[in-house]
């Protein structure tokens, strides 16, 4: 695949996910800053991954876009509200976000932290009401989605992340912090896909599925380590050299930048294998290719 077409197809699934996005939004006078605050941080721009690989997983194993849009937004909602939360001055504590102003600097701590509360429990409000699949799917979808989010997993690894301010991590840690701070969202994205295409969760499928996942998951992470080192702040839209302010844990605390970017090409080649038997990976794959690469 030609990277003209990657880029067309990733186009026209981000254009099909906003549009999705702004139906979950009625005006409200009285809620104005909130929903403006949420929607602030929601369309500020990114490359909307996450959504991605739902649609197209959906697709590979012949879904229709209909039922695996709203667990697309679903994801990108959660994924937006970590956003808000980890820019808080109580957390990363950062200015910028997407090149813009972090939600905090534009509406105040108070109402940023309720944009993010109001973005993760929309999300969940999306998986169980989608009712392009059916019932079951939507009971499991929204299950899966809220344990890949909750303890035993993104903020699970986020408050792993923390801790690791205060002392150095064994890479096995390093390894467990990653696959649930970043990998557990990536991974929903991937299953809820597949679920929306009805492929159940006991589904010898469903295997490489999470194989794929839990691989880019991993790749994706390194490759933002090492952006974070070498990215200029311009073309990435925040500021770099952030982990190393925090004394952050990273990939670069064991290998060097060559090493690191070795290892995010090898990840990245096994989770292509784990999909190139099925028919229509040809995305897929070129999009794992795509995160590898990237330079924002």
């Amino acid at each position: 695949m030609t990277e003209e077409t990657l880029r067309l197809i990733l186009d026209r699934d981000a254009t099909m996910t906003e549009h999705a996005l702004r139906q979950y939004y009625t005006e409200d006078v009285d809620l104005k800053k909130l929903l403006d605050a949420e929607r602030y941080s929601l369309f500020a721009g990114g490359k909307r991954i996450r959504p991605v690989l739902t649609l197209e997983f959906c697709r590979m194993f012949g879904g229709r876009d209909k039922a695996a849009l709203p667990f697309a937004c679903a994801v990108e909602m959660i994924h937006t509200y970590s956003l808000i939360h980890d820019d808080l001055p109580c957390m990363d504590n950062d200015d910028l976000r997407r090149g813009k102003p972090t939600n905090h600097k534009v509406y105040g701590e108070a109402v940023a932290l309720l944009a993010g509360d109001a973005l993760l429990t929309g999300a969940f409000e999306a998986t169980a009401t989608n009712t392009a699949v059916t019932a079951e799917i939507a009971v499991i979808a929204t299950a899966y989605l809220a344990s890949s989010a909750g303890r035993y997993g993104m903020i699970g690894g986020q408050m792993m992340d923390m801790e690791g301010e205060h002392r150095k991590l064994s890479p096995e840690e390093l390894l467990k912090l990653h696959s649930l701070k970043t990998g557990a969202l990536i991974g929903a994205a991937c299953v809820l896909g597949a679920l929306a295409a009805g492929i159940s969760l006991q589904d010898g499928a469903m295997e490489k599925v999470v194989t794929y996942a839990e691989k880019i998951g991993l790749a994706f992470q390194i490759v933002d380590d090492i952006l974070d080192r070498t990215g200029d702040e311009k073309t990435i839209g925040k500021r770099t050299g952030v982990d190393g302010e925090h004394g952050k844990n990273t990939f670069l605390s064991f290998y060097d930048v060559e090493e690191a970017q070795f290892y995010a090409d090898r990840l990245t080649a096994d989770a292509i294998d784990a999909i190139r038997a099925f028919p229509n990976s040809e995305t897929l794959e070129a999009i794992a290719k795509w995160l590898a690469a990237r330079k924002k």
